[in-house]
């Protein structure tokens, strides 16, 4: 508080240095003219203090009343265009212009930015509006793909089938993760159960592609919310099933953290730092065309909703494991 003060006075000070110039110059006039006029000094002295007395008195309402103008709009929030014209009143003319051109100012950026945000609203709501209706030619296609006779050609469809409903998902959760009214519905989840759900859901995928699954039953049960939890396990493990052909998937626990590791093509050391950022798919996302550099940005996104934590450890050409610290932190309501 005392060193807001000291803030404000030097402030007030360098605005009154005009009128303090004013007062050398005149005192040393008036010595002036006391010593070349040889007026008695007694009567220069006394001149001296009346008008000292009086500029002292002026700097004093001076101040008083800049002290509170610098409170009262260092308090002001500007949230809102009312709340600029709420702006307390200057003395000076010069300084009411300038705010009369910030309010005008300001009104030009509130109505820039709520066109900006009617239209980003209306595009929200056609994009959202398409993913849902995108789910009904998907669930046919699954409906006609269990029709058709067991070949080859089904297994690739089945596995082109999966890869359009995860892009599908990964869109709509990322719709859901930008909404911040979204609410979690948080419960004991049994994370046993979301992790079978996750790998029958890619069984297809774990055949098609030869990978091989040493799943071992957690037994983890966990304070958190049981649909955002399956996206995220769906979100790691399609990734290491793109990356790792023909290799090996563990999924363990130890401890509170549950770990999803493969034997895939791995990540390079310089490309790890940057993996959460979004949009980016480092050189693994360059050879794989299909890349989106979504997943991973998604995933820490859930996990700071969840308030759980994720960690990402990999070795180019050998390994990636990505690790899941689901105790229970504490949870921000918004980002």
């Amino acid at each position: 508080m005392k060193q807001d003060r000291r803030v404000i006075i030097r402030a007030f000070l360098r605005s009154m240095r005009p009128a303090f110039t004013i007062y050398g110059v005149a005192l040393f006039s008036f010595g002036m003219i006391a010593f070349l006029t040889r007026f008695p000094f007694d009567y220069f002295w006394y001149s001296v203090f009346v008008f000292s007395v009086i500029c002292a008195i002026y700097s004093g309402f001076q101040g008083y009343g800049y002290y509170g103008r610098y409170r009262d709009i260092e308090r002001l929030p500007l949230t809102q265009i009312t709340e600029i014209e709420n702006f307390p009143e200057g003395h000076d003319p010069s300084d009411q212009l300038y705010q009369d051109k910030l309010v005008e100012l300001a009104e030009l950026y509130y109505r820039d930015m709520q066109k900006n945000r009617e239209a980003q609203q209306e595009q929200l709501d056609y994009f959202t509006l398409w993913l849902h209706q995108i789910k009904t030619p998907i669930a046919a296609m699954s409906l006609l793909n269990q029709g058709m006779p067991d070949s080859k050609q089904k297994r690739q469809f089945e596995q082109e089938l999966i890869r359009v409903e995860d892009y599908t998902h990964m869109a709509l959760s990322y719709l859901k993760l930008t909404e911040h009214s979204q609410e979690l519905d948080v419960e004991t989840v049994e994370i046993d159960r979301v992790l079978r759900r996750v790998i029958k859901k890619y069984a297809v995928l774990f055949i098609y592609n030869q990978i091989q699954l040493d799943y071992q039953p957690t037994g983890l049960q966990v304070v958190s919310d049981e649909k955002w939890l399956e996206v995220l396990f769906e979100l790691i493990l399609s990734n290491s099933l793109k990356y790792a052909p023909k290799g090996k998937i563990r999924i363990f626990a130890q401890g509170q953290t549950l770990v999803m590791e493969d034997s895939g093509m791995g990540i390079r050391a310089e490309d790890l730092p940057k993996i959460f950022e979004k949009g980016y798919s480092g050189m693994n996302g360059r050879l794989k065309e299909k890349s989106t550099g979504l997943g991973l940005f998604l995933s820490r996104k859930i996990c700071q909703r969840l308030g759980h934590d994720i960690h990402v450890e990999s070795e180019l050409n050998k390994y990636t494991k990505v690790s899941f610290d689901l105790s229970r932190k504490e949870v921000p309501l918004f980002d």
